[in-house]
């Protein structure tokens, strides 16, 4: 994957590999002894079903291993996104 910046990202929409709005990402997660991102932040779309993802209070966490491609949207395997325990 290219690199790109994290304020490029700000208020991009999360989209599945199959096409589902899933929301708009809100901030990283970040691991800062190695530097690499860990989860993605994301407010859920009012239409998605949250049901199987991680969820912290309104914002739900996508690992970044899901992560796709990054362009007009972040693409994200939607199996990939899901909790293991799911």
């Amino acid at each position: 994957m290219v690199s790109t910046f994290s304020r490029s990202l700000s208020r991009k929409k999360v989209m599945s590999n199959d096409g589902m709005v899933i929301g708009t990402l809100k901030n990283v997660m970040v691991d800062l002894d190695s530097g690499q991102v860990i989860d993605l932040i994301v407010k859920p779309d009012s239409t998605f079903d949250a049901t199987g993802y991680r969820i912290d209070g309104d914002r739900m966490m996508i690992p970044f291993e899901a992560v796709k491609d990054i362009k007009d949207y972040i693409v994200v395997d939607r199996f990939l996104s899901k909790s293991p325990s799911a």
